[in-house]
């Protein structure tokens, strides 16, 4: 079997994110954006993941909309955290680019979706 890009991806992010949002609990005592980043980094990789085993087109559709509204959210708590400079981190702009994939890949297979329908 092919392997699915944006599951791979998304599990890697989430991976990523959890390092980052736990080093930053612990090296900066922050604990606020640090919990929300962590909760919307990685509730992409789950919705899609729950995706793969929807019943029906429209399930699929509402899982990966979640995703994209979650992957959306990620961002801005990076770009927050950037801006902010509350946390100095050199996977910080990776982290900020990788996101900005997750969404452009998202957008593109929920607009097939919807045209699919």
């Amino acid at each position: 079997m092919a392997e699915n890009v944006i599951v791979t991806k998304s599990f890697d992010f989430a991976v990523k994110i959890v390092k980052f949002s736990f080093h930053m609990q612990e090296t900066k005592k922050e604990y606020v954006i640090s919990r929300q980043l962590l909760k919307s980094g990685t509730s992409i990789g789950a919705n899609i993941e729950e995706s793969q085993g929807a019943i029906s087109k429209a399930e699929f559709i509402a899982k990966l909309q979640i995703s994209l509204k979650e992957a959306k959210e990620a961002k801005y708590w990076l770009r927050l955290i950037h801006a902010s400079d509350i946390y100095s981190n050199p996977n910080l702009k990776e982290l900020t680019n990788e996101c900005g994939e997750l969404i452009v890949i998202l957008t593109s297979i929920l607009k097939s979706a919807k045209a699919n329908r």
